[in-house]
Order: C-alpha cells, then structure tokens, then sequence
C-alpha cells in the first residue's frame, strides 16, 4: 500500500519500541502489534482510493476462518512462507520460548537461522499440548486464555510552554502499562497525549506571524536550485499537511517542502485564528483557548457571540490624484476589522495597493509590480485579489491585526478613481463615522442561495445528486465568499434522483490488432487493447470492471508470422588465440541456421579457421631473422611451409609447445574425446588426445604439419622433445635453420 515507516517517513518513531506494524524491521518490536497512530491517519487518508481493495471477489461463500490463525499452519510452513522453499524452524539452538520469535534455517546450512522477528501465529503448536498465544507458549484450552485489557497510568506533569507569547502549547502524557493489555487484551482507551495553550496574550510590538517567521529565518542559509530565496510562508491545501513547514519563493513563486514539521502553537491554518499544530498534528482549539471546544467567534469575534455588538461599515470613494504617475491614498481599514471587501466599482488601468500602516510596508501590489490575479497571505491573514473583467476586488475574513491604508497607483493621467469598501468590526473599535462611510444596521444582508446540483451519483440506471449552496449579497444578488453568511442558517442539502434511464448491456470492444513482434520464427505475437464498455443515453461511453460484461473476454494476444525463416550463415565469437606468443589459430563456429527446415544458405560459408598472431616469443628473435635472411639470399626449392598451416592446425599449435601432461581430470573421459581437433582443447588436454592419436593410428603422435603431393616438407622433429628443434615457421623449407 506504499505506507511510511514510522519514525522515516513519518513522525511515529516512538511507537516503534512499542511494536507497530509499520516499525522499520531493525526496530520491530512485536509485544503489541497495531498500527500506530501515523499508520491510522494515513489509512483513514487513502484507503478509499485503494483501489485494488474494492474488486468484488466473485465467490462470496468463503468458509469460516479458525478463531486461531497458526491452528492450520506449523511452524515449518510459516519458515516456507517468510524465507522460501526449504526453510524449516531452526533446530541449531534453543530458545526461551519459541513463540518470541519464528527462527528458521535451510537444511543446506542449518547453523545459519534466520528471523523476521515477528512471532509464531497464534495457535501453533510450540510443544506437546501447548500452542502460541501472544507470544507465549501455554496450555491448549477449549477457551480462548484471558484475556487482559489495559489500564492507563497517571498524567505526567504538564511540560514547559512551546511560546513564550502569542499562544503556545504544553503536553503532558501517560503509558498504557498499568497493566499493559496482555492476550488480546484492550489497549487503553483515550489519548496518549494532553494539550492546553499557554502564554495566549498578544506578543508586543507589531503582529508577527509566526509561520511566516519560520519561513524568513531560512533566507540566510537555505539554498533551493543552487540560490537563495526570500522564504514566505505557504497553507498546503491538504488538511493533512497543515503542519508541514511550506515555504514559497518570493522570487519565482517555487514551493517548497521544508521537510520538518512547523514549531508547537503555529497556527493550523490561517482560516482558524485558534487551532495550533503540536506534534505535527493539528489540534482543534476553541475560541475560548480550550482544547477541544466548540465555541466559535461571532461575526465581530464576540466567543460565543450573538452578532448584537457587531456593525458593519460601508463606504465608497471617488478621487482624481492631484499630480500625475502619484500614489493616491483612499481610505483607511482600522484594525480589529474582519469579512473586508474592496472592490473596484467600474473597470480602470489604475491599480489597487494596499499598505501596512504599523510597519509601512506595502503587502499588495508595490509600485513597479505587475498586478494580477493571486491568493497570498500578508500579516498573518490569507487575501484574495483578483482582476475580473478589468475590475479589482480584495478579500479578507480578518482579523486586521493592524490598521491598513489602501492606495491606488494610477497608471494614466488624471483618471477618476472609484472604491467601494465593506467590513464588519465591533462597536468598541468602530472609527469615527464620516461623510465617505455609512453604519448598516441590517445584519442579514447576506443570504444562503441554491448554486448548482452536484454531478449525479451514477452515469444511468438511478443515481442521487445533491443542493450545493453559496452565499448572496441581498443587495445586488451577487455570490461572494462563504465566510460572509452565518453557517448555522444554512439550508440542509436537498437530494434527488438523476439518470433514471436504464442502463445498457454492457459489451466488450476490441481495438484493431497491433503488429507483429516478429516477421519469422516462433515467437511472433500480437497484442489489442479489449475493454468493457458501457453505452450512455448522451452517445458518449464509459469503461468498466470486467466482470460486468458477459461472456467470454476476446483474446487480447494471438500468435502470428510464425512462418520458418529464410537460412543464413550464423557466426559464433572467435576462440582465443591457440599460442600465447608468437603465431597460433582461432576458431569458431559457423551454423547454417533454418537449414533444418530445408532452405539452403545463400553465399559462401565465413572461414571457421583463421590465423592469429600474439607478441613475439622471447628468444625467437634471433631465429627468426636467421631465417629469413636465408631465405632473401637462398632459391626456395617449393613453396614456404606458411602456406600449409591451415591445413592442420592442431599438429602445428602441438610442435610448438611441449606437452607437460593433462591439465584437467575431465579429459580422461572418453566422451569428450571428440574435441581433440579443437586447438583450445587439444592443448589442455594434450596426453590424452596424443594417446588416443598414437592409438588410432599405431604410431607415435604426429607433429610436423602433413604433407600433400609437390611440398617439401622439413624432417621430423623428435615427438615432444623438451626443447624443439623444429625448423623455424617461415624459413624456407628446402635450406632449413635451426631454432636456437
């Protein structure tokens, strides 16, 4: 299922001593095998998609499984399982108990044993009258052994703060051992774990997030693509990597995974003033900094709130700017301000820029940037600008932390500036009302609205589909962001049927046939692709399993050109040179393939023999220019002995070199004597194939090269002799020279 380890690819390293099923092997520890709370979320994360487990197995009578799995199983066929055939429980030593561990050894080595550290199944018998249980051998009973749950012991003391400001987090565990379960015994219920936030008050100075500073503190010295970066932070939008330390780029907009889990107390998500990650996990928090708790902020953050200190401000704005290619300042935000929206209120070339008034540093839109479209998060809140058909709108759900000053650049010469701005803040930071800003009174200016119906459950044959809701400015009947209307009044979703048509026979479709692997031989085949296809009321297809089609599934391979093919001279590697200096022969084979059906191999047959020359023999030096220089200053009186060496190559390789007596023990078998004429073999194997020669032909073993009607041939030498005193390869045969 392609799970992480505990401890590698996860955070669970400490459940591993415990015996988690995911432990890395050299850390297994098997006394309580479950999965570890990594496992569980990852599980619970995927096992959906798992597709391979959602087949249908087809026959569902399957008979009962034993209570106890190693009833059915010895110990010897759990070795086969774990190691291979062969494998049998280890009898080299004894242990303890046998049902720690399996041991297994092969009977070719039986002092080498082998474990995978996990125990014997429950219900292998580990002596006469006993079988395994939880790791211990006991008595065989009709019912299973009691079983002993858990118990939990005391709480630890609460740990130090993860903060020292701004909301931190403080743990505190307990073990699961007093007693620990034992025999199939419960494991505790409940957390291992305790949280609560501590140090919650406002850290001094302007608001610093937290996230983003984890994120900046790696501009010195971590290097992505070979260069630095200015690091800011980054929400995964996978709930389950909320406590993962992603920055992006401000440069190229790269994100990158940090590859270590964010500080306890980070917030969760930036949608979630209260929420903090500890552990890498994130904990759900309260509006009332309580672990756990379900109360919420109201619209103007009252915890628990009824909306009744809430006021929402709105206000618009027209201005021409005073000199030309300037920065305008519009309007104000006061701090405490949430579900704001600016909008542009018709499509200009100017641009919307907004500053921090704490810091002076602009976090939209810096003059000589090119603005467009993005979702980003400045001062601890997540924005979102766009440009929708030449006209801006900026969102945020807030809190403001500090007050903001929205600008606007314009990008032509007295052109008219028009902004409309909605917050809702509470009555005790409410800013002086003036002309430019009005007091709406009415709360219920938003509305739930029927959006859309979501995609139908099922393609025919009667599917459901459900009412999908979005939030409505009552004013202009425009949808905005979610956040603006009250979740607790929205409608439950509607459901109805959808595709009620029948639903076709599904039949199989076979694709044309592919080529051929091969154009002659034995192995040629052709492959098709054949699916399952099901035809749909609106002419479209769609694929499914298999086992939904009737009948017999086409043939998606098939045998083709399996015709013989044309003969052609094959050629084997040459064999190495037969001398290891001076002049020697090679060989090889040469194969007329596909004659075995009756075709004939065109052309002429490749030499089989050939000729080779290594380095120059030491001591032959002086010979063989003797030689030669007779044969300048004499008339030959036939052709050149050289010319002949082809004709017998094993008695020529056997003149040169003395035999010093088989060098193997197989040449002394009589079926491999037929390889005497392979030089190769004839000299590793040089007194057995020199008797069986002197046998066949009553003679001593010849070692001079044969002799053929008109060529001279030089005297014999004498067979074998330590030190030969064959004439000189390449000496004229008619004035021979003695070798030195």
């Amino acid at each position: 299922l392609g799970m992480e380890h505990d401890g590698q690819g996860n955070r669970c390293a400490d459940e591993t001593s415990m015996g988690s099923i995911m432990a890395p092997l050299v850390q297994a520890a098997f006394h309580r095998y479950h999965w570890s709370r990594c496992s569980k979320q990852e599980l619970n994360r995927y096992i959906h998609s798992y597709d391979c487990l959602l087949d249908d197995p087809f026959e569902h009578q399957w008979p009962t499984l034993p209570e106890l799995p190693g009833i059915n199983y010895s110990m010897d066929e759990q070795c086969r399982f774990d190691f291979g055939v062969g494998y049998k429980t280890c009898t080299a030593f004894r242990t303890f108990d046998p049902c720690k561990q399996l041991w297994c050894s092969h009977p070719d080595n039986p002092y080498f044993c082998k474990t995978k550290k996990g125990p014997p199944l429950d219900g292998t018998e580990c002596s006469p009258g006993k079988w395994c249980f939880k790791g211990h051998c006991i008595w065989k009973t009709s019912e299973q052994p009691y079983s002993q749950d858990g118990s939990w012991s005391s709480w630890s003391k609460f740990g130090s703060c993860s903060r020292t400001c701004g909301g931190g987090v403080r743990s505190r565990s307990r073990s699961c051992d007093n007693p620990p379960p034992a025999y199939g015994g419960r494991h505790c219920p409940g957390a291992t774990y305790e949280y609560q936030v501590c140090n919650a008050e406002e850290c001094p100075g302007p608001y610093q997030d937290f996230r983003a500073q984890q994120c900046s503190k790696r501009n010195s010295y971590y290097s992505h693509q070979n260069s630095k970066h200015a690091w800011l932070p980054y929400e995964h939008h996978d709930d389950a990597q909320k406590c993962e330390l992603i920055c992006q780029s401000e440069g190229t907009g790269d994100v990158v995974f940090m590859n270590q889990v964010v500080h306890d107390g980070t917030r969760c998500s930036y949608r979630d003033p209260y929420s903090v990650c500890v552990r890498g996990e994130c904990v759900h928090v309260g509006c009332d900094k309580e672990v756990g708790s379900l109360k919420q902020d109201d619209k103007c953050g009252v915890c628990g709130g009824d909306n009744s200190h809430c006021r929402t401000v709105k206000g618009t704005l027209a201005k021409t700017p005073k000199q030309p290619a300037g920065v305008l300042k519009m309007f104000e935000i006061p701090a405490g301000a949430r579900h704001l929206q600016i909008e542009e209120m018709e499509p200009a070339s100017h641009s919307i820029a907004v500053k921090n008034q704490a810091t002076g540093n602009f976090i939209l839109n810096t003059k000589g940037k090119e603005a467009k479209s993005q979702v980003f998060i400045e001062m601890g809140l997540e924005w979102e600008y766009t440009i929708e058909h030449g006209k801006e709108s900026l969102k945020t759900s807030g809190p403001l932390h500090e007050a903001i000053s929205v600008l606007v650049i314009p990008q032509e010469e007295e052109v008219r500036s028009s902004l409309m701005y909605r917050y809702i803040i509470h009555e005790d930071l409410l800013p002086m009302i003036g002309n430019n800003n009005v007091l709406l009174e009415e709360m219920d200016s938003y509305e739930w609205a029927l959006k859309s119906w979501s995609q139908c459950s099922k393609a025919c044959g009667g599917g459901i589909q459900y009412t999908k809701y979005g939030c409505r400015r009552k004013s202009d009947n425009r949808m905005v962001h979610r956040n603006f209307c009250d979740n607790g009044k929205k409608p439950k979703p509607i459901r109805r049927r959808c595709n009620l048509q029948e639903c076709s026979q599904p039949v199989w479709v076979a694709e044309e046939w592919g080529a051929c692997s091969k154009s002659c031989g034995k192995l040629g085949v052709q492959a098709r692709a054949v699916q399952c296809v099901q035809r749909l009321q609106d002419g479209t297809n769609r694929t499914l399993h298999t086992k939904y089609c009737p009948g017999q599934r086409p043939e998606t391979r098939r045998p083709c050109s399996r015709l013989p093919c044309p003969a052609q001279w094959r050629t084997g590697a040459w064999s190495e040179c037969s001398a290891s200096c001076g002049e020697g022969v090679q060989q090889r084979q040469v194969v007329c393939k596909g004659s075995e059906s009756g075709g004939r191999c065109e052309g002429n047959k490749p030499e089989a023999v050939q000729g080779c020359h290594v380095a120059l023999c030491p001591g032959k030096l002086s010979g063989i220019t003797a030689s030669t220089a007779a044969g300048d200053h004499g008339t030959p009186k036939g052709p050149r002995v050289s010319q002949d060496r082809t004709k017998n190559p094993v008695s020529k390789i056997s003149s040169k070199e003395p035999c010093l007596g088989d060098k193997s023990i197989f040449c002394q078998m009589e079926v491999l004597a037929r390889y005497c004429s392979i030089p190769g073999y004839n000299k590793l194997c040089c007194e057995s194939c020199g008797k069986k020669a002197s046998s066949a032909t009553g003679s001593p073993p010849a070692t001079g090269p044969s002799t053929s009607p008109g060529t001279a041939a030089p005297s014999p030498a004498p067979p074998l002799s330590p030190r030969p005193t064959t004439p000189a390869w390449g000496a004229p045969t008619g004035d021979p020279t003695p070798a030195p």
